[in-house]
């Protein structure tokens, strides 16, 4: 995408959501798509259609006026059982093909797959699905996949309708993230700051038990370029206190005062040598001075923490204006609901989206550059972590398709590593798919959909760039709630 279309498209994201209910009129055929996924235990009773009444049935997904369902099917039933599919058809198409009906005047094709078995998986795509057998049953059954329900208005038409009529509504697309602060200092002043993630697996399973919040192990934060990071100096000794290793506060070597500061931080030990005299050492410069002198010792490790900071002396990260969160909530205005100096709490924003498997993810954003995004975004601008590109994880955000509550106001984003992987980063760089005919567009839910559709020459897919900058932010994965 040409960079300035690119940053075009930023600058009128609010504009579009802004006139997003204008629009009622035009959007009154349009579709909506609904993530259904769960397991549940039925029990079979009398089959409700005309002319079944010895049978039994077990409804797994009931029929709905104008609804379509499409997803994958797992069963265990304690009888061998047959899977019947519904599709809902006119009167005039009943003639010749097997139906099912409850009142006579709604009727259904129906679709009868025998598995002789009592159990399996399949696809399937319907109008409602059910189990059936002669004699009662129990199953256990487990249903991934979508429902899209048409307005009955748009019943009426026959045409092929673009995807960008359609929208995409997952459950809890944003949710209140509460983050617990720790106090660190920055030359004598108090700084407030979160700990995400940590490329040592130990100290992230350690400070995770401390505080009460999973921090995730981020195995791709020892590979960064040094130039993204800054230094956090953490004690292994001296006075008792509420730092991460249980003694005085973390000092940090600078803060968003600073052009090139970094939430990425480097940690170097600090330890008080025997037969010194221990005191609070509250800047850079005083450890500095400790460890020339022969006071304390310091320890360059291999670790790497992603550090954002929340409070610092001055000023503190933007608070969103709007608090009301749904499906419609928008990138735009900030990501932090709200700071909580007394009890140590900071309430982000947490957005849906995709793990490369498919598993669902909430991430929250911090920081990034450009500025032009950061500002949109209502985050702190960090030109530092550009330097972090080569070892960042993509963010794929969708430029056109299915509407919903991703960055750019359509479907959820797709990240290319997860925690658990071992190159998985807080790090992301944004990429985009753009469908190259919307009438084609599907719902992509992994990254083997993208390099699917990727391959059939359906999306196109580049990096994000604006004024030829890489559009880098710091959205770490959180534990799913």
């Amino acid at each position: 995408m040409n960079r300035f279309v690119f940053f075009a498209v930023i600058a009128v994201v609010v504009g579009i959501i802004l006139t997003i209910p204008l629009l009622s009129d035009q959007l009154a055929t349009a579709r909506t798509i609904k993530k259904i996924q769960f397991t549940q235990t039925v029990t079979s009773t009398q089959d409700p259609g005309q002319g079944h009444s010895d049978e039994q049935m077990a409804i797994i997904l009931s029929p709905s006026e104008g609804s379509t369902y499409y997803g994958t099917l797992t069963y265990s039933a304690s009888e061998q059982v047959q899977v019947i599919i519904l599709h809902q058809i006119d009167k005039a198409e009943s003639k010749g093909q097997p139906t099912w009906t409850v009142d006579g005047n709604t009727l259904y094709a129906q679709t009868t797959i025998d598995s002789n078995s009592g159990g399996g998986t399949l696809d399937f795509t319907g109008s409602a699905l059910g189990l059936h057998s002669n004699s009662q049953f129990t199953a256990t059954v487990s249903f991934d996949g979508w429902m899209r329900t048409m307005n009955p208005e748009a019943m009426q038409k026959t045409l092929p309708i673009a995807a960008e009529n359609y929208t995409v509504k997952l459950v809890n697309s944003t949710i209140r993230v509460k983050i617990p602060m720790h106090k660190g200092l920055f030359n004598s002043q108090p700084v407030n700051y979160i700990i995400t993630d940590s490329s040592n697996n130990v100290e992230a399973s350690e400070i995770s038990d401390k505080q009460s919040w999973k921090v995730h192990a981020a195995p791709g934060l020892a590979h960064l370029a040094p130039t993204s990071l800054r230094e956090v100096y953490v004690f292994t000794n001296g006075i008792q206190g509420n730092g991460i290793r249980g003694f005085q506060d973390e000092v940090l070597s600078n803060t968003p005062l600073d052009k090139w500061y970094s939430p990425l931080s480097k940690e170097i030990q600090v330890t008080w040598n025997i037969g010194r005299s221990t005191a609070i050492l509250n800047s850079t410069q005083q450890i500095l001075d400790a460890n020339m002198t022969g006071r304390v010792r310091l320890t360059t490790t291999n670790t790497v923490m992603n550090t954002p900071q929340i409070v610092w002396p001055s000023n503190q990260v933007n608070v969103r204006a709007d608090k009301v969160l749904s499906d419609q909530t928008s990138y735009t205005g900030g990501q932090v609901l709200d700071i909580d100096t007394n009890n140590m709490i900071v309430t982000f924003v947490g957005h849906r989206g995709w793990g490369s498997n498919g598993q669902t993810i909430y991430y929250i954003v911090t920081s990034g550059t450009p500025q032009g995004p950061a500002d949109m975004m209502g985050i702190q601008y960090t030109p530092a972590i550009v330097n972090a590109a080569s070892s960042a994880r993509d963010l794929y955000h969708f430029t056109n398709g299915f509407k919903g509550a991703g960055l750019f106001g359509y479907q959820e984003g797709i990240t290319s590593s997860q925690p658990g992987d071992s190159t998985y980063t807080p790090i992301c760089k944004i990429s985009l798919i753009t469908w190259k005919d919307t009438t084609n567009a599907k719902i992509l839910e992994n990254i083997k959909d993208i390099d699917s559709e990727k391959s059939a020459s359906n999306i196109k897919v580049e990096e994000a760039s604006v004024l030829s900058k890489d559009y880098i932010i710091d959205c770490p994965i959180i534990e799913n709630p």
